[in-house]
């Protein structure tokens, strides 16, 4: 068993060092490649992330599978592309940039790169907040006062299942800037299925917590922020990964139309100008950028809701 346990990390290696040899080593098909550094300085934070949580899996005792089974996956992906593009030059010259060109871009245009990273975070943080908080707030009044669940439970069934997107081109042209927009656009993908969560939790709590917590008397506002909100809260915390992921697709969307930064902007720019190798930095860079909010969310979540 702990044979098969140093297999699996040293089977990783041994794919890398197949794709250091063809990055190195192998003679080039395509021409007006980067050099290589960018491409390995890439290789090198993958492997130092793989080696990290390896050895922190060794020193709580265990070893898992998983972060070897996603480093071989990765050092595959990489080794077949650049075999594909720069080795073999049987891919598309402009449609499948070489990974050497591609890493290079994170290289000459980390500014540019950082400022729409900023700007669209700015966007996100700020449509999410908005929307969180203020479809919290109205769903636990609705939640609590029937008159208000009756009118407001059957527009957020409506209007749950209608993305945001569809209307956010109608919205470009309302709100006097796009920044405004988009913004907005994030809020009501957000606000809608909160909204309408906030209010299903309220509605299935167990009776016998609201039969104790009136029999106490309570004032509307002590109902509200002392028993209903931490009781919705665990689900709130839970659901932030779903939301964040909600949020990310409505800011991308609405930053094809119209922006001058931000994710989406970067992307279709690149796309417009046929600047392919700047446009797979960009959705790296997406994908980079949600994991790093994945991984925050799930800390929030450790220290925030204790099973």
């Amino acid at each position: 068993m702990e044979k098969r346990k140093w297999l699996r990390f040293f089977v990783p290696h041994m794919l890398l060092m197949v794709l250091l040899i063809s990055v190195f080593c192998l003679p080039k098909a395509r021409a007006g490649l980067a050099p290589p550094m960018d491409f390995a300085a890439a290789i090198a934070l993958m492997e130092g992330f793989y080696l990290y949580h390896t050895i922190k899996d060794y020193r709580n005792g265990g070893f898992r599978t998983g972060p070897a089974d996603i480093t071989m996956f990765v050092w595959f992906l990489l080794l077949i592309w650049e075999l594909w593009t720069s080795v073999s030059g049987r891919a598309h010259p402009v449609l499948i940039p070489s990974p050497e060109n591609v890493f290079h871009v994170f290289h000459v245009q980390w500014h540019r790169i950082l400022v729409n990273i900023v700007y669209s975070l700015e966007l996100l943080f700020g449509g999410m907040s908005l929307g969180l908080t203020a479809a919290t707030v109205i769903g636990l009044y609705a939640g609590w006062n029937k008159r208000l669940h009756d009118f407001l439970y059957p527009v957020a069934n409506v209007m749950t299942p209608i993305p945001a997107i569809v209307i956010s081109p109608y919205l470009v042209l309302l709100m006097p800037t796009f920044r405004s927009a988009s913004m907005l656009v994030i809020v009501l993908g957000v606000f809608w299925p909160t909204l309408l969560g906030s209010i299903n939790r309220i509605t299935e709590m167990d009776p016998r917590i609201l039969d104790s917590a009136r029999s106490l008397n309570p004032s509307t506002q002590t109902m509200i922020w002392k028993i209903l909100l931490p009781y919705i809260f665990p689900g709130i915390i839970s659901g932030l990964k779903v939301t964040m992921t909600t949020s990310m697709l409505m800011l991308n969307f609405a930053e094809l139309m119209g922006a001058t930064h931000g994710f989406g902007y970067f992307i279709q720019n690149s796309i417009t100008y046929a600047n392919y190798t700047q446009a797979v930095a960009g959705i790296i860079t997406v994908g980079i950028v949600v994991s790093l909010l994945n991984w925050i969310i799930s800390r929030i979540q450790k220290r925030l809701i204790h099973y």
